[in-house]
């Protein structure tokens, strides 16, 4: 396989509701869309996770852009390389961080090499179910009352969601929880606070404990290993880490020094769906469960994190929402929840592919950017 061209794809989808966290709110996602074009006239596509300003992470769409023009697809026009996908993985690793800039670049490239083979992206990443129990995070609402949340969270019970997550941050946390827990005793329930608090907010964190939580998402900065240590000393939920996990090496260390019990795995953030899968691997083989976070996918993000969900030690219920949750209108066939659940993708690639004329009617921006040599 060659690829001809990459074709970048910016587009505004507005949220069904204004989504908020603990840095910051969005009111439309900006997302980049990549598609890769091979030789036989063959599309790939893939969704960058990066939003369109660093508060999440470093990167962002602007960036990412930059990046994937100026210096990973010149890294890989220079190698005569075969297109094997671990292969892309070391030619893009040349290049230090931009993990989720990479793992569109490698994603969009992935889905033309198994759609040229005929094999789904749930085969090749060895996954063992066709349907994969969903959760759904909830934003802190905007005016922060807890009957805006309370009606929220009903909506996402009411349509057979398998978990809820809870947004929280200093000032948000014990009242919500306790409030969402009063009224849905049995539902599986964890909150997350993207990096929200300090050591010093231990004894607060520490008061969650008693709602029967799954986890405490990213609690600390990203940084902090040795916080999260202390904290999981001082509570009995257990801790998940999310923004600090960026390799296998990472979630292993988290694990082994005991920051961390569970590990929530965006491909996104680790650079690569292999690096996902050797992730994934490395828990199972530890017993440490994981889960599939979740960045605001449109279907094409969505199908790919499905294929990731549905291998064996995903255990938790992750962010795999149906479409609706975030938008009206899909760029792809929508993602329906059918009994707290959705369909793996069986088709080749990823499985599905943006409605032409929906991508159009979105897309505010586009970029093809030739390749002059084969790889």
């Amino acid at each position: 396989m060659s690829i001809e061209m990459f074709r970048l794809h910016l587009i505004n989808m507005p949220l069904v509701r204004p989504f908020r966290t603990s840095f910051g709110t969005e009111l439309v996602r900006e997302v980049l869309i990549v598609e890769a074009i091979s030789s036989g006239g063959t599309s790939g596509w893939a969704e960058c996770a990066a939003s369109s300003w660093p508060g999440y992470s470093s990167e962002y769409t602007a960036g990412v852009i930059d990046v994937m023009t100026d210096h990973l697809i010149p890294a890989l026009r220079e190698t005569t390389m075969a297109a094997e996908p671990e292969e892309v993985r070391a030619a893009l690793d040349v290049i230090r961080g931009h993990p989720m800039a990479k793992t569109a670049i490698a994603t969009s490239m992935l889905d033309v090499w198994l759609r040229e083979r005929g094999q789904s992206m749930a085969s090749f990443l060895g996954s063992t179910r066709t349907e994969v129990d969903c959760g759904v995070s909830v934003g802190i609402p905007t005016t922060e009352t807890l009957s805006e949340l309370l009606d929220e969270v009903g909506i996402y019970v009411d349509a057979g969601y398998r978990r809820i997550k809870l947004k929280i941050e200093p000032g948000w946390d014990v009242e919500p929880v306790a409030a969402v827990r009063a009224r849905w005793p049995e539902m599986p329930l964890q909150v997350d606070a993207n990096q929200a608090y300090t050591r010093a907010d231990a004894a607060q964190l520490a008061k969650l404990d008693e709602f029967d939580l799954l986890l405490i998402e990213q609690p600390l900065p990203e940084e902090d290993w040795l916080g999260h240590r202390l904290l999981a000393e001082v509570c009995t939920t257990p801790i998940c880490m999310d923004e600090s996990i960026l390799s296998v090496a990472s979630a292993e260390s988290a694990l082994e020094f005991g920051s961390a019990t569970i590990i929530n795995i965006k491909p996104g953030r680790v650079g690569s769906y292999l690096t996902a899968r050797d992730i994934h691997d490395m828990c199972m083989a530890r017993n440490s469960p994981v889960w599939c976070g979740g960045m605001l996918e449109t279907g094409v993000g969505r199908a790919a994190n499905l294929a990731l969900a549905a291998l064996p030690n995903f255990t938790l219920p992750g962010d795999t929402s149906a479409s609706n949750r975030y938008y009206a209108v899909d760029i792809t066939e929508p993602f329906v929840l059918q009994d707290g659940r959705l369909p793996v993708p069986q088709g080749p690639g990823i499985g599905v592919e943006p409605v032409p004329e929906l991508l159009a009617d979105f897309r505010i921006w586009r970029r093809d950017i030739a390749i002059s040599t084969g790889f």
